[in-house]
């Protein structure tokens, strides 16, 4: 995190693909955006390793993150920068990032301030449910709860913030 508020963080290089073995074998920070502008980004616990998220990052989100050391996204559905926790004082603060064997996706280690949640929903992770497979399936797919309760009334927490989920 930037420890001084009016020192602007340094500049991130994102390096241009050149070859493969820059690409899997080398030092230089050279992502692979998808056709919208985006990466994906799995954020999972610090502490228990368990997945909290799944988001995406544009190249300011991947950028600020970087710079700032708290996790930063791209929301898809209200089309704009999300800072997490801005809103919710959920604030997720990156201790690792890593970058997977094509720079075609991150993952962040994250430690959430407050109650520890990262679910707009309220759930400490947004993977509260079970999809039930094979014989433990029987004739039907519903969906199984895998936390007793949620971490945090969003009403409370998010007043009158428009609910991220599109039908």
């Amino acid at each position: 995190m930037n420890s001084h508020p009016d020192i602007e963080p340094a500049q991130v290089t994102l390096h241009k693909r050149t070859s493969i073995e820059q690409v899997e074998e080398g030092r230089e920070l050279a992502p692979r955006f998808d056709s919208d502008g985006l990466i994906a980004c799995v954020t999972t616990a610090a502490d228990s390793g368990e997945v909290l998220m799944l988001g995406y990052m544009n190249r300011e989100a991947l950028e600020k993150t970087i710079q700032t050391g708290e996790a930063h996204y791209w929301s898809r559905s209200r089309k704009k920068l999300w800072h997490k926790g801005a809103t919710s004082s959920l604030v997720q603060v990156v201790e690792e990032m890593r970058i997977d064997d094509d720079q075609d996706a991150i993952w962040l280690r994250v430690r959430v301030a407050g109650s520890g949640a990262s679910c707009h929903v309220g759930y400490r992770s947004c993977f509260y449910r079970r999809i039930p497979i094979g014989s433990e399936r029987h004739t039907s797919t519903r969906l199984v709860f895998t936390e007793s309760g949620k971490t945090f009334d969003p009403s409370v927490v998010y007043g009158d913030e428009p609910n991220p989920t599109l039908l």
